[in-house]
């Protein structure tokens, strides 16, 4: 609990960041990775490149002080960070870095208004969230059995085209060695060691239900090399072949829809974002067939439409399963017709909506138009759930 004499000073502190947070938080990151470039290797430059990861932290900063004494509304928040900082190897002692630089940061761009009051009272709330952190991410380590930072080389049985842009690696352990246990949903992060010795780290989606032998990873290549954002996906794609090595870290991540249930479920993709929700479906095809699902999925056409033949098996398995798909070209798919355009709430199957959990994954635009036409359908924000594949905004959805 931040003291009572910080409060006001946090508080007060709301509109500055709302003005002025962008500008902190890119001095920030310049600043830090000037006196730390070995740092780099822990965050994705291409987010880095392109500005997200900057607007990402100023709005995280700016909710983290307009909701200081509101834990429940942090808690989504904080869960969704501490997964992702444990499948990069965050460390305790990485804190310290980051708050010498968030604070002297803000001190650079407020100048004379960052009194110290206020850097005494941002010092304290820093040092209260990250120590919840830090304690969050070290119960997360042990449960999964892993050191921060830790890989484990895979070898890769088989390397198979899922769509024009989507290639599914399937790999196992190497002998002697366990296959890390996942839940549907999760991802792990795969390091790529590049010819100029620098290291990135990308999460990419475990994309089959858990099965004790593979390991799938359904990857999406970005069409453009020369950007930052596309450099890991486009070596994987050109580079790995069926035996080769690569490595990855412990399953994480908090989006993990309840495949054991009994309960109706909804789940709704678009493009890539079709990987986690195979997952859950597979899964749920094994376990329990008779279920009640509604599975919506959007792409470009049928050749962008990844696990066509994971989707088919499901139609033949789960006699509950209810499936529409919306093609921006209105092709069919397995003689089915798809909706023309992209997915309209109203398009989707009946659903009793305020007893079935909805899941959304694609691009953000994609979930925040869902997200409004599912509450403007009757569906309760409640059973509303997203997963963002790279930095969340915090605030595009309301």
């Amino acid at each position: 609990m931040v003291s009572a004499a910080a409060r006001p000073y946090i508080d007060a502190s709301v509109p500055v960041l709302q003005e002025h947070g962008l500008t902190i938080t890119r001095t920030f990151y310049g600043n830090m990775f000037s006196a730390h470039p070995e740092l780099k290797n822990l965050f994705n430059m291409g987010n880095q490149a392109s500005g997200v990861q900057q607007q990402s932290l100023a709005a995280a900063v700016f909710a983290y002080a307009a909701n200081i004494d509101n834990a429940q509304a942090l808690a989504p928040v904080v869960t969704r960070i501490v997964h992702k900082h444990a499948s990069v190897g965050i460390r305790a002692d990485h804190y310290p870095i980051v708050g010498r630089h968030l604070l002297g940061a803000i001190q650079q761009v407020l100048g004379e208004a960052a009194t110290p009051e206020l850097i005494a009272a941002w010092d304290e709330a820093y040092s209260e969230l990250a120590n919840a952190l830090i304690d969050a991410e070290r119960a997360l380590y042990e449960i999964a059995g892993t050191q921060p930072g830790a890989l484990q080389e895979m070898r890769v049985r088989e390397v198979r085209t899922e769509s024009e842009d989507i290639k599914s690696f399937i790999l196992e352990a190497r002998e002697g060695e366990i296959l890390p246990a996942f839940k549907p949903g999760q991802y792990v992060s795969v390091a790529v060691t590049f010819d100029d010795g620098s290291t990135q780290l990308r999460q990419y989606s475990l994309s089959d239900a858990p099965n004790g032998q593979t390991l799938r990873l359904s990857i999406k290549r970005e069409r453009d090399p020369a950007r930052p954002a596309g450099r890991v996906s486009n070596w994987l794609h050109d580079r790995v072949r069926a035996g080769a090595s690569i490595r990855i870290t412990h399953p994480f991540g908090d989006f993990t829809p309840d495949a054991e249930s009994d309960a109706p479920l909804v789940l709704l993709s678009a493009g890539v974002g079709i990987t986690p929700m195979i997952s859950v479906l597979n899964r749920i095809a094994q376990a329990n067939p008779a279920r009640e699902v509604v599975f919506g999925h959007a792409a470009r056409g049928r050749g962008w439409h990844a696990h066509q033949g994971d989707l088919a098996r499901a139609r033949q398995t789960m006699p509950n399963l209810k499936v529409a798909l919306f093609y921006e070209d209105g092709a069919e798919c397995d003689g089915t017709a798809a909706h023309a355009g992209r997915m309209h709430a109203n398009l989707l199957p009946a659903w009793a909506r305020a007893e079935a959990d909805v899941y959304l994954c694609g691009p953000i635009e994609f979930m925040q138009g869902q997200w409004l036409q599912l509450l403007a359908t009757g569906v309760p924000a409640q059973r509303l759930h997203r997963e963002v594949f790279g930095p969340e905004l915090l605030n595009y959805l309301k």
